[in-house]
């Protein structure tokens, strides 16, 4: 917590205007502005981590560049076989939500707008945001393309205001010059600081002080734990641990006991603790592309020619940001919607086009059994520096010669455009519907 005085326990966040309210004052609107969008919390001057989370981000581009799609659902996505990138909050009143089967989007919503995804476009207002929170605090630690967490201590003095106000004007700001809206967490650790910008959506502020968290927690589902992904919730569900109560009453050597490293964070977290700090140097931890098919595929050589083409992008993205991996990843989805997931970890950081597809082949090839796909994936993680990438191989005597044409295939394109040459293996490709993923990611650990 901060040392700054208190300035009372409600914020108008119109007019800025704070009042003291712990009297027993239950009046809902803003005295000076007649604002009903108030925040109240007896921590909230004192609070300093926030979550800022953009609301329905992609959607809520678009339908800031065409007013007309104001009070339309829209559905940002690929084609009838593809999946919702996102949902304006209009569209999810219909129940449709990210990650959702197309078909099944448009079953529920068959009236929706689709957009398909503009990556560049949501990218520049992504980083006019970000500019615009670093301006407030150096300390910005960005989770994604719409998202990051936020350390305002110290800024007192620099805005005359405490964190609580700094952030109501930063998110007035945001909408009034970007047209785009955003909600905020507010508490002690980055934690409950994410747990808070959940519960109130869109336009929210929520607050979690110190002195009510483990009460709040306790009726949580463990879900709402940062780390719980499905295969532990079922874990912890089967042990009888449905709720965050349940496991604040099990200490924290038998928790990992039971669930390894994790159990450490399981029994912190269910009690609001939370050491980490906000990390400025947050970097992308991988670089992957997919893609959907029209049709199901079945034959590894219908198969090849997108996962080259998947190659390609992921290897012009590392080339572009000077970075490699070591660590290739090939990730399939059968018609039954089953996800598989295949790794092979690299003797060398790669950033060769040449180099992962070989190496998400020879995985795609223990995996064509007969089984009809519905999408391909490729990705490149364990991410670093380019200076080390690529080293020859005296095991592939013909190493060098692929690396030199990929070269020059490279400094074609750069003169001449993407489409200037392209190798004959991906000519059987289909176009692609990508979705396109190079940003910091939580994976479930289970």
């Amino acid at each position: 917590m901060t040392a700054w005085p208190d300035r009372g326990d409600t914020l108008c966040r119109e007019c800025f205007t704070w009042r003291d309210t712990s009297t027993g004052e239950s009046d809902n609107r803003c005295p000076c502005c007649g604002s009903h969008r108030l925040v109240r919390h007896p921590e909230l001057s004192h609070l300093s981590i926030a979550h800022l989370d953009c609301d329905a981000f992609y959607a809520s581009v678009e339908k800031r560049d065409d007013p007309a799609l104001l009070d339309k659902p829209v559905i940002i996505g690929g084609g009838h076989r593809g999946v919702v990138s996102a949902a304006c909050y209009v569209a999810r009143v219909y129940g449709v939500h990210s990650a959702m089967p197309m078909f099944k989007a448009l079953a529920a919503c068959p009236h929706a707008v689709v957009i398909k995804p503009n990556m560049k476009k949501y990218a520049a207002v992504g980083a006019e945001i970000r500019e615009m929170m670093r301006a407030v605090t150096p300390l910005v630690e960005p989770l994604s393309i719409d998202e990051a967490f936020m350390d305002l201590r110290g800024t007192e003095r620099l805005h005359h205001a405490p964190p609580a106000e700094t952030l109501a004007r930063l998110a007035k700001r945001v909408e009034d010059t970007l047209g785009v809206t955003v909600s905020i967490g507010l508490s002690y650790n980055k934690f409950l600081a994410k747990v808070s910008s959940d519960l109130d959506k869109p336009r929210g502020y929520h607050v979690i002080g110190e002195t009510e968290a483990v009460t709040f927690l306790a009726q949580q589902p463990v879900s709402i734990l940062w780390g719980v992904g499905k295969a532990l919730r079922r874990k912890l569900v089967a042990d009888g641990l449905r709720t965050v109560g349940d496991l604040q009453g099990v200490e924290e050597r038998e928790l990992i006991r039971r669930y390894g490293v994790i159990g450490q964070r399981l029994a912190r977290f269910s009690h609001g603790r939370d050491s980490r700090n906000v990390e400025t140097g947050s970097a992308v931890k991988s670089v992957s592309n997919e893609t959907t098919f029209d049709t199901d595929i079945t034959a590894i050589d219908a198969l090849r020619p997108y996962l080259w083409r998947l190659s390609e992008e992921v290897s012009g993205r590392l080339k572009r940001k000077g970075i490699a991996g070591a660590t290739v990843t090939l990730k399939l989805k059968t018609k039954e919607f089953r996800l598989l997931s295949r790794q092979q970890h690299l003797g060398a950081p790669t950033q060769l086009a040449d180099r992962i597809y070989r190496t998400a082949d020879a995985l795609l090839a223990g995996e064509v059994t007969g089984r009809a796909f519905r999408l391909i994936g490729v990705g490149v993680s364990d991410l670093g520096d380019a200076s080390h990438a690529d080293p020859q191989d005296l095991a592939e005597p013909d190493f060098e010669q692929r690396r030199k044409i990929e070269t020059a295939i490279d400094m074609v394109r750069a003169k001449l455009g993407e489409a200037a040459i392209t190798k004959g293996r991906g000519l059987r490709a289909g176009r692609m519907k990508q979705s396109p993923s190079d940003k910091p990611r939580v994976e479930d650990e289970n």
